[in-house]
């Protein structure tokens, strides 16, 4: 396999979890989240599917980026990212799906620690493989605090 297929492969599975993700959030976001207090910064509702498109490709392509790097840390590397996409899915269930914030918050907390953790390694294998994941590492830094705002203010 090279390392376009492997980048192809890795983006269609991000999607697919992103996909997978919008299924658990779709009742929510017509009875629940519409009823929330937001943050004033709070983008509007079609942002948010727009940038996870973005997100779950760069994700693909900085997974995909490492197949064939030879390292110590490639393997666990792909341990950390898969960890991160697991929390990206469970965010969905305990936010949206079980209307938790609190759960949310807990979640996005350690998904914030994994990608930071992934992005550290990636960073000594392969530079370009982390530098693709800032815009995601911002957007999380952003989905923490608006997170954590509906936390705190409902």
């Amino acid at each position: 396999m090279g390392k376009g297929v492997s980048i192809l492969g890795w983006i269609v599975i991000c999607l697919f979890l992103g996909y997978m993700s919008s299924i658990m959030q779709s009742e929510a976001l017509v009875e629940w989240y519409p009823t929330l207090a937001h943050s004033p910064l709070t983008p509007p509702e079609w942002v948010f599917p727009l940038a996870w498109t973005v997100l779950y490709i760069l994700m693909g392509i900085s997974a995909g980026m490492l197949y064939g790097v030879r390292s110590i840390y490639t393997r666990f590397l792909y341990v950390l990212f898969a960890v991160q996409l697991v929390l990206n899915i469970l965010w969905s269930f305990f936010f949206f799906y079980l209307r938790s914030p609190i759960m949310g918050f807990m979640d996005i907390l350690l998904l914030d620690m994994f990608v930071l953790l992934y992005f550290v390694g990636a960073y000594v294998v392969k530079r370009s493989a982390a530098l693709i994941m800032l815009p995601y590492i911002l957007w999380l830094a952003f989905a923490t605090y608006l997170n954590g705002y509906i936390m705190l203010y409902n």
